[in-house]
């Protein structure tokens, strides 16, 4: 008999990934599909289409579908034995929303095996081109919500962030209120998360906790969704989502649409995909107490937390590997184009040469600290560049190179730190003396 593996699936804005793992968590292969480059007729950019409004942001769902029937041949034509797999499952991107049309849940469980998935699929999506986490056009719709519920602080006390636009709940209540009849046509909604689990279940998964919290719909207390949210939103929307589930939740067997036409062991196991915040979280096998941070474009922090307090400024999400405990994730938009930005103007465009300046300075930078916003932030709400010296006066010239590159990268960490404490993460005895 073949050895056990394990599938992981992340469907990303710009690309559908693939990982098999055997039982000693060792890469046997990896895939992928671009969307611009491998599937050209969607005429995407990054994956998605941006609208004239500059504000909308959609991807076309059948595109999803079509990288999944893409990637699953080739597979198969590498020799790729599916029967081998225990168990799968994945992650999506954060936020983004699938409207299935009344009566597609025949189609999705009874696809011929002779067809390519997104061929029997094609009519059952109510909104053809999902809105994704980078569209910002449900402002409105963002003031109603917290309104509806007491403000933007006991919308956060409820469901663990104040109304962002690119929430899904935000952008039901856009499409209920623009296309009524199209929500009306709709049987569920999933996010890419549970739509992709969907996909291999061959009916509708359910939402897992996790993402659920990305929403602006879930109680993250009491794991259920919120009344007052969802009516402020749309009619009759609990129905059309289902029940949350934990996201470590065994959710059934494999369609048998794959056991036909790939070779899938029809006992291989369908486990509750997440989001891909959640995941990095589980990935990482972070427990409390421990924080990680991503420097990219924007710096990404994101931490185990027991007790949180959710505040006006980041997110609290359930965690996705226990779910009576939660995490926390802050966004910060001055990341590494600010970086690079200081490294230009203060080591000649050199990583070498910033380091060696970093170096050369003390910790604490003698009292000297900055605070650099070439954009508008997200976390705090500030711009510009506010620099202070150890007598806490503000300072409007530059510092000296060496000691603007050390105040740049601790007023970053000391501002994550910051409102990592405000979300209710908690500095021990023994990291203070580290």
């Amino acid at each position: 008999m073949a050895a056990p593996c394990y599938l992981g699936w992340d469907f990303s804005t710009q690309q559908l990934k693939v990982i098999a793992i055997d039982e000693q968590l060792r890469v046997i292969y990896e895939d992928n599909v671009h969307f611009d480059k491998d599937l050209p007729e969607f005429k995407t950019q990054g994956g998605v289409y941006i609208h004239s409004d500059r504000l909308t942001v959609t991807s076309p769902v059948l595109m999803w579908v079509k990288a999944l029937d893409m990637i699953l041949e080739k597979m198969k034509s590498s020799g790729f034995n599916f029967s081998r797999v225990r168990a799968l499952s994945g992650a999506g991107q954060q936020h983004g929303s699938v409207y299935w049309k009344k009566g597609s849940i025949h189609t999705l469980k009874n696809a011929p095996s002779e067809l390519p998935l997104h061929q029997s699929l094609k009519g059952c999506f109510s909104v053809s081109d999902s809105p994704i986490w980078m569209d910002s056009s449900t402002a409105s719709q963002c003031s109603a919500l917290e309104k509806a519920v007491g403000g933007a602080q006991h919308l956060a006390s409820i469901t663990g962030s104040r109304a962002y636009e690119r929430f899904t709940g935000n952008q039901i209540a856009k499409i209920y209120s623009q296309n009524p009849e199209v929500y009306m046509e709709t049987e569920r909604i999933s996010l890419v998360s549970s739509f992709a689990a969907s996909l291999f279940l061959g009916g509708y998964a359910p939402i897992d906790y996790s993402d659920g919290s990305g929403m602006n719909l879930l109680q993250i207390w009491e794991k259920v969704w919120s009344v007052s949210c969802l009516d402020a939103c749309a009619p009759g929307l609990e129905e059309k989502l289902g029940c949350p589930v934990p996201s470590h939740s065994v959710l059934g067997p494999i369609s048998p649409y794959y056991s036909q036409r790939y070779g899938f062991s029809p006992d291989c196991k369908i486990v509750a995909f997440t989001g891909d915040n959640p995941a990095s979280l589980a990935g990482m096998r972070l427990q409390e107490g421990d924080i990680a941070i991503s420097l990219g474009t924007s710096d990404t922090l994101f931490l185990w937390i027991q007790e949180p307090t959710p505040a006006l400024e980041g997110h609290i999400l359930c965690n996705p590997v226990d779910s009576q405990t939660y995490m926390a994730l802050l966004c910060f938009k001055n990341g590494s184009l600010m970086r690079e930005r200081i490294r230009d103007n203060c080591a000649s465009g050199s990583w070498d040469a910033f380091s060696k300046a970093l170096s050369s300075t003390a910790a604490g930078n003698n009292g000297n600290l900055g605070f650099y916003f070439d954009v508008m932030e997200i976390t705090p709400e500030a711009v510009g560049i506010h620099r202070f010296n150890r007598d806490n006066q503000k300072v409007v010239s530059d510092f000296p190179k060496e000691v603007e590159i050390r105040a740049l990268i601790e007023g970053q960490f000391m501002a994550k730190r910051i409102h990592a404490e405000k979300l209710g993460y908690k500095v021990s005895k023994y990291d203070e003396k580290a």
